[in-house]
């Protein structure tokens, strides 16, 4: 195994291009050759020795459809993927595989021959970045868990990089998509003025992190909801507290203080410098919470749910982190499986000593979590025999109740995973069993905070799949047993969307410029509605058929609306400058959570709507193929 060099150069890919023609003809490159190439971000994936080069093989393949060169290791398995998505001749796909599993990608989508963005996938985890520039440094997350912020954070503070801090910080106009009301709003604009400032004097003074510091473990409670309504917030927003990061050096541990991460789209965002555990402890406990932790006592310890740590709770507790100690420095499998398993002893050991309650309840779901992410991760293969005795059990003294509800669906999702990682999986017959779990949990399970999620995921997988009255059933029970919830909204959506055929539907808002637009409007002409992104690749494709659309059919009562879902404005403005567009373009704050998209459902990008002179809905999934056609016969 190997840890990637981040910024490596992908000059081999040139070679590897010339050698790959639309028909897979030509110079077959070496092993050699192909695995001299290396990611450019950090990432762990497999490394042949030099006693296994020889055995690993190179061949030409079609890879959906389209042209590359696959390596393969000494026992068969897929090591590197070389593809050419477009067909002009240059490899724009570099992926990067770990015990056969994919765990990496670097992509280069505007086929300039230089990656400008970075995925993260599998075991490897489920970040992707964009960059901007193209210089190898990462400009925006598009999606980062919060996990893999704390780790984003310590390395930019081991490297006093402010950039790579500034691209975890939540930005102005991303605080403006919050909804918050006007005096949080103003608290959080000043922490974030003044946050790159802090972290270049507190990055350059402190001494936690060094060059040889390690990321090792993100502590936090759960996560928790500030509603709608609350300081006048105007939606509902999803934040973690008191985040921490663990960190060693040399054999020794620190802890730096992360302070507050919100949700924003498929990212998690930071509002302020990180600090020392020290300064931290003399700050406020929480920037959305802190009214309740400051009303919190020393002698509430003891009270109802809130057993007092005796003796053999805090030895306990003692050995715990004890171990944290030692899995940073466990150098092999089997070290990290056992302490894994050691892990999850005391966790059930301080389960059975904090008596019945929320606290028991707390250590429960955290063992749920770390069992599960062991199944995943490969640090407890055996650890579903484990999971599911726990499902049973927690099902059984509480049956129904929100901790047994949260254990099974851990169960179900590392059970789906690992059957994924599978090398002979049948991803049919996995998938399968995996939506009739999701429909079992439901049906044990209706009113638990995973339903919805479980739900939703069953409507989407029906959508896709053709059975949409299925899907639309699954939707209406969404709206009805979770009401008000930005699940059932969307859920809401999705209804008027695959209902929408024969009928108006309602589209309007402003441009980057400021200017209305308004789809019921334009009626008496046919108009296409193109829900899109600056980040999606097919949808921008689309563009360059659309204008010549409009050459053609413009003049015969043609119309085009474009709906912007881009999470960063600037990445918006900036791309309009250069694309230059000649059909308004709608855009508000929220990307694919935004009304805009959650009015309409809109699940996936592109999604496009092709409404009649009339002002009904002829299609709400035509394809840009289709157009020209069925512009044609509307337009005669």
């Amino acid at each position: 195994m190997a840890i990637s060099k981040p910024y490596a150069t992908l000059s081999l890919a040139a070679a590897l291009a010339a050698a790959t023609t639309g028909t897979l003809l030509g110079a077959t490159p070496t092993v050699e050759q192909a695995l001299q190439l290396t990611p450019l971000q950090d990432v762990e994936y497999e490394v042949p020795t030099a006693d296994e080069i020889p055995k690993c093989s190179i061949r030409a393949e079609k890879i959906n459809g389209a042209t590359g060169w696959v390596v393969y290791g000494p026992a068969g398995e897929k090591m590197r993927q070389f593809v050419d998505s477009n067909g002009d001749n240059k490899v724009d796909m570099w992926a990067y595989y770990n015990n056969g599993i994919e765990v990496y990608r670097d992509l280069d989508t505007d086929f300039n021959s230089k990656a400008d963005q970075y995925r993260w996938l599998a075991t490897g985890g489920s970040r992707w970045g964009f960059d901007n520039n193209e210089d190898g440094v990462i400009d925006r997350w598009e999606i980062i868990s919060p996990e893999e912020v704390s780790a984003e954070i310590v390395a930019a503070i081991r490297d006093k990089d402010v950039k790579r801090f500034q691209a975890l910080l939540l930005t102005d106009a991303e605080a403006k998509e919050l909804g918050l009301g006007k005096e949080k709003a103003a608290e959080l604009l000043g922490s974030l003025n003044a946050a790159a400032n802090d972290f270049n004097k507190w990055a350059g003074a402190q001494t936690a992190v060094k060059k040889g510091t390690k990321w090792v473990h993100f502590g936090a409670t759960r996560p928790g909801i500030v509603p709608a309504g609350a300081d006048g917030a105007t939606m509902d927003l999803l934040v973690y507290e008191n985040v921490a990061a663990v960190v060693e050096t040399a054999g020794e541990h620190s802890q730096i203080d992360i302070g507050t991460l919100v949700k924003l789209g498929n990212s998690w965002k930071v509002i302020a410098a990180p600090r020392t555990a020290a300064l931290a402890e003399n700050a406020s406990q929480g920037f959305f919470f802190q009214a309740s932790f400051a009303a919190r006592r020393p002698d509430m310890e003891g009270a109802p749910g809130r057993p007092a740590v005796n003796a053999e709770m805090q030895k306990l507790l003692d050995e715990l982190e004890g171990l944290d100690e030692k899995q940073a420095m466990a150098t092999t499998a089997a070290a990290r499986q056992d302490l894994t398993k050691k892990r999850v002893a005391l966790m059930e050991e301080l389960a059975a000593a904090s008596g019945e309650g929320e606290s028991r309840d707390n250590w429960v779901r955290q063992m749920a979590d770390v069992i599960s992410a062991g199944v995943q991760t490969g640090e407890y293969p055996d650890g579903m025999t484990k999971l599911i005795a726990l499902s049973k059990a927690t099902a059984k003294a509480e049956p129904g109740s929100a901790v047994a509800s949260y254990v099974e669906f851990r169960r179900m999702s590392a059970d789906y995973t690992s059957q994924l990682q599978d090398p002979n999986a049948n991803f049919t017959k996995v998938q399968d069993g995996w939506l009739e779990s999701l429909e079992g949990f439901v049906k044990a399970y209706p009113k638990s905070d995973d339903a919805a999620e479980a739900m939703l995921q069953l409507a989407i997988a029906n959508e896709f799949a053709g059975e949409e009255d299925k899907a639309k059933a699954w939707y209406a029970q969404i709206h009805d047993d979770f009401p008000g919830t930005p699940i059932a909204r969307k859920a809401d959506g999705s209804l008027r969307r695959l209902n929408s055929v024969g009928k108006t539907i309602q589209v309007a808002g402003k441009t980057l410029g400021g200017k209305q637009v308004n789809l019921a409007a334009l009626k008496g002409r046919v108009v296409l509605v193109h829900f899109w992104a600056t980040w999606c690749e097919p949808c921008k494709q689309d563009q360059l058929v659309l204008r010549q659309l409009q050459a053609k059919y413009g003049r015969k009562g043609f119309e085009l609306i474009g709906v912007s879902l881009d999470s960063d404005k600037s990445e918006l403005t900036k791309y309009m400058a250069q694309a230059r567009l000649t059909w308004p373009q709608i855009y508000e704050d929220g990307g694919l959570d935004s009304p805009l998209a959650t009015d309409l459902g809109v699940l996936t990008l592109p999604t496009m709507f092709l409404v009649g002179a009339d002002g009904k809905v002829i299609s709400r999934n035509i394809h840009v193929s289709q157009l020209d056609s069925e512009l044609g016969k509307l337009l005669k």
